[in-house]
């Protein structure tokens, strides 16, 4: 019984899962058309998403730029090259690894989607700052406290309120692979509102 309970668990933890735009608390379907809306505009401004994690956050975005690059048809990029992270990390420190390029690259008409468990990694949080002083979209995917620094930053965030790798981390890729999933979904009309920006 223990994966089926593992299982219920983290079926709470997408239910229970809290949504804001930047203070504002709101709800699945506003913070579904938010996350479309939000991944549209790069498309239509020749704009990139990127996507940053540590860890398995890491695999998360990597998936999830793959996703949006294959299945979205939606310019993306990471900055997991081993060379780079090793240089920046040597030479500038590791919570340099994700801002530096991000000075170098980020632009307006981008957006920058970054994932951390605890919202605490000063290589995420420095990163998402960078795109507040740039003044490109950010979206944040996080858990453990619900004053975590990374959520306080993004336009639109996604907060799980477990301290528990396992299930934050799941939650994060199922939470963005359903974003992904229902893009093309002929049923809803949030994709419809997408489609005809």
């Amino acid at each position: 019984m223990a994966f089926q309970s593992r299982f219920q668990n983290l079926a709470r933890c997408v239910a229970e899962c809290v949504y804001t735009c930047g203070d504002e608390v709101i709800n699945e379907e506003r913070a579904l058309e938010a996350a479309f809306q939000l991944l549209a505009e790069p498309r239509q401004r020749k704009g990139i998403v990127y996507v940053i994690g540590n860890g398995g956050s890491a695999g998360i975005a990597s998936h999830f730029s793959n996703d949006l690059m294959k299945a979205l048809q939606i310019p993306s990029q990471t900055f997991f090259d081993t060379n780079l992270l090793t240089c920046l990390a040597n030479d500038l420190g590791y919570e340099n690894i994700f801002s530096y390029p991000l000075q170098h690259y980020l632009k307006p008409n981008d957006l920058l989607v970054a994932i951390s468990s605890s919202g605490k990694s000063p290589s995420i949080v420095k990163a998402a700052e960078i795109a507040i002083t740039r003044q490109t979209p950010l979206i944040t995917l996080s858990g453990f406290q619900a004053t975590n620094p990374l959520r306080q930053l993004g336009q639109l965030n996604f907060w799980i309120g477990r301290n528990d790798y396992g299930l934050v981390e799941t939650a994060h890729f199922f939470l963005l692979h359903t974003i992904v999933d229902l893009w093309n979904e002929p049923s809803t009309s949030r994709v419809e509102y997408v489609q005809s920006r």
